[in-house]
């Protein structure tokens, strides 16, 4: 199994979904867009310009849908620059739901063209949501966050989980190991429209983060600044 320009194995379903997107991004170039795509699979190529970037992860949960499990995504976010602060529009389909999750710098996150305006997470955290896990991962952690969380999932997808987060069905999220900007460039604008905190806590500060394939922090994500700081805390105990 060959691995893909962020590192990751390549499994035929990412192959083919990332050949379909790139497909369409072609053939918006040719109409006369230039941007510079950085792609889970194909890693950074130029259509033109580096001014606009599109932030490109075809399947968010690659092993879930491998093993027809139906919770998996495709993730798209669109910058102005090439730090994290510069996206203005993101974008997270759900195959499993069919939920689509947009945001727009600025102008709110969106539910299938709804705006979300109901009750987000709650501080005292009820629900987390542990992602990029394995087992090993998991069982040097888990026991830390007794007393933080009452239940923890582990969905597979930090895309979806970051647009839960934005949702209020979950009241926190974090990754076991580093993520990149193709895991959550464009959920966590859904996050911050939302007036939510997340954080890459081991390479601060968030905004400054590149828009390429280096995965140089994990993501904590929650209701406030000091929500994420105390499930950062509990990570770094066991990390």
């Amino acid at each position: 199994m060959a691995l893909g320009k962020g590192g990751d194995e390549t499994t035929a379903i990412d192959a083919a979904a990332e050949a379909a997107v790139v497909t369409l991004l072609e053939r918006l170039h040719a109409s006369g867009v230039e941007f510079t795509l950085v792609s889970e699979e194909l890693g950074e190529r130029s259509f033109g310009a580096d001014s606009i970037r599109i932030v490109l992860d075809p399947i968010d949960g690659s092993m879930n849908a491998k093993r027809g499990i139906p919770f998996f995504s495709v993730s798209i976010a669109v910058a102005d620059g090439a730090a994290m602060r510069d996206v203005f529009f993101g974008y997270v389909f759900d195959f499993g739901t069919r939920e689509e999750w947009t945001a727009r710098r600025d102008e709110g996150a969106f539910l299938n063209g709804e705006p979300l305006d109901g009750l987000g997470p709650k501080e005292e955290v009820e629900m987390l949501s542990f992602e990029a896990t394995t087992t090993e991962l998991v069982a040097g952690q888990i026991a830390d966050m007794v007393g933080f969380a009452d239940r923890t999932r582990i969905m597979g997808s930090l895309a979806l989980s970051l647009c839960h987060l934005a949702a209020g069905r979950v009241d926190a999220v974090c990754s076991l190991k580093p993520a990149r900007s193709v895991d959550i460039a464009a959920a966590q604008l859904l996050v911050r429209e939302r007036g939510l905190t997340i954080d890459l806590p081991d390479a601060a500060p968030f905004g400054e983060a590149p828009l390429d394939l280096i995965g140089r922090s994990r993501v904590v994500a929650a209701a406030s600044p000091d929500r994420c700081a105390e499930l950062f805390g509990r990570l770094s105990a066991s990390g």
